[in-house]
């Protein structure tokens, strides 16, 4: 039997906060193609849930410990990632701290809403931080 999936992966918009002050959210320079910005995350690993894998992700590109606030949704357009398709489960997360790149991300940055270059945003994370900005 052989049966074709997407691969399944996990995407994190990490909001940062300095004592109650909401500062931005964590974009990372990817060290890989494709290259450009994009939201930390990766591929769920088997025996591993979405959560488990999120919270791992996370930590190895940002060394950053998350708490899952909620999922976002899940994006699955078969063109999301040009190397193959990809199914992510996207979730908002919370955490206080300054992420540095780490494994597959050359630099993570805090970055104000405002200041996001969408045009530098690689796979559909464009598309997934206006549903996020539109959902505040």
């Amino acid at each position: 039997m052989n049966i074709q999936t997407p691969f399944l992966t996990v995407d994190g918009i990490i909001k940062i906060f300095n004592e109650d002050r909401f500062e931005g959210i964590v974009l990372i320079e990817r060290k890989n193609p494709p290259l450009g910005l994009a939201l930390p995350g990766g591929f769920v690993d088997v025996g591993e849930s979405v959560e488990e894998a999120l919270i791992r992700e996370m930590k190895e590109e940002t060394l950053l410990d998350v708490s899952i606030e909620r999922l976002l949704g899940v994006y699955s357009a078969p063109d999301r990632d040009p190397r193959f398709h990809t199914a992510s489960c996207v979730f908002v997360c919370i955490e206080k701290g300054v992420p540095v790149g780490s494994d597959d991300a050359k630099k993570a940055m805090v970055c104000k809403l405002e200041e996001i270059l969408f045009d530098k945003l690689v796979f559909d994370h464009e598309k997934i931080l206006r549903d996020f900005i539109k959902g505040l």
